[in-house]
């Protein structure tokens, strides 16, 4: 179901996702309001699977409507979307706090608008991604498998790559992280500028491990997490007195900037195989050159596995590559972050 106060961002919503034979838009609606009077008289046969929500309507906006969607269908995929500005991005993250599963951001006229295939792309597959995901109920009944200890020395680094699905599999990730780590941790998410630092701060409030935007030049401490800013590439680099963040403007990799490769490049240049690598759920192949590399140098790589991913493409081309230690859902991966790093109980 597509709810939006412009027809016309409706009827290209429309048109992109009918070029999937898959999918189907079963309902529209043009308020918040609307679209739950609509959700509730759908018969069962036609209730969607996910809705697209605009956050910014009359009547009722977004914000005020999700709850209310959330509790006439339970399971229910939201997935609101928001512009690209600061306060979109304060927006999207008290969205998906509130129970919204993932956004997509309305492209910029100047990047190509409705018609830009890379937002066709990521729109289609976050919708297919996330309706794959409330469909399956082998994710909840599977039990987690224990935790292996990562063979080799203490990790200097962990490094985080995530892209499509990636802001949830973050938090998931965080919240289980629940005793200290006494190493640093630098992730990379693909997402816009201005959006990564609400998602450091919603990320800073799930868990113990302390979480921010990486700042150029500032030591690398253990125990916390530093994201790298919307449009920039985050590097390591060796310090004085340590590792330290370096933020740079270089081209964008596989399409991406900030990308997980030259964060990954970096890390091995730094520490050699001392590297523990995640590559969670997300689109392309993003991290896959860097986990060679990474494992070339004797570092350790664990991808998200296909079944709790919303998209199976940069943990897929690592899993299909054969250079991952483990394929696992985010709960393992967590498991063997703290079994690796983790102080002791």
């Amino acid at each position: 179901m597509l709810c939006d106060d412009s027809a016309v961002a409706r009827g290209a919503i429309a048109r992109m996702l009918g070029t999937d034979a898959e999918l189907r838009v079963v309902a529209q609606a043009r308020d918040g309001r609307e679209a739950v009077g609509t959700l509730s008289q759908l018969p069962a046969g036609e209730r969607p699977a996910v809705v697209l929500l605009d956050l910014e309507m009359p009547v009722m906006d977004g914000m005020t409507a999700l709850p209310l969607l959330l509790r006439a269908q339970p399971g229910l995929a939201v997935i609101v979307a928001s512009a690209l500005s600061q306060r979109g991005a304060v927006a999207t993250m008290r969205a998906l706090a509130a129970g919204a599963v993932d956004y997509v951001p309305k492209p910029a006229a100047s990047a190509g608008g409705m018609g830009d295939p890379r937002f066709r792309e990521e729109l289609i597959a976050k919708v297919k991604g996330w309706a794959r995901m409330r469909r399956s109920t082998a994710a909840a009944a599977r039990g987690v498998v224990a935790p292996v200890r990562v063979a080799g020395a203490r990790p200097r680094l962990i490094c985080i790559g995530s892209s499509t699905g990636g802001p949830q599999a973050l938090a998931a990730l965080v919240a289980r992280l629940d005793r200290p780590l006494r190493v640093p941790v630098v992730a990379v998410q693909h997402m816009p500028a201005g959006f990564t630092a609400m998602l450091a701060d919603h990320l800073d409030k799930v868990g113990r491990l302390r979480c921010a935007e990486a700042k150029e030049g500032e030591a690398l401490r253990p125990g916390c997490l530093y994201l790298a800013p919307g449009d920039r590439h985050l590097l390591v680099k060796e310090g004085a007195a340590g590792l330290v963040a370096v933020l740079n403007d270089g081209p964008a990799e596989n399409f991406c900037r900030p990308a997980v490769d030259p964060m990954l490049r970096s890390a091995v240049a730094a520490c050699g195989g001392r590297v523990l690598a995640a590559i969670l759920t997300g689109m392309g192949q993003d991290g896959l050159a860097g986990c060679r590399a990474l494992a070339a140098a004797g570092g350790t790589v664990l991808a998200q596995d296909e079944a709790s991913s919303v998209v199976w493409g940069m943990p897929g081309a690592v899993a299909r590559a054969g250079i991952a230690s483990a394929v696992a859902p985010v709960e393992e991966i967590a498991a063997r972050l703290l079994a690796a790093a983790g102080e002791t109980r």
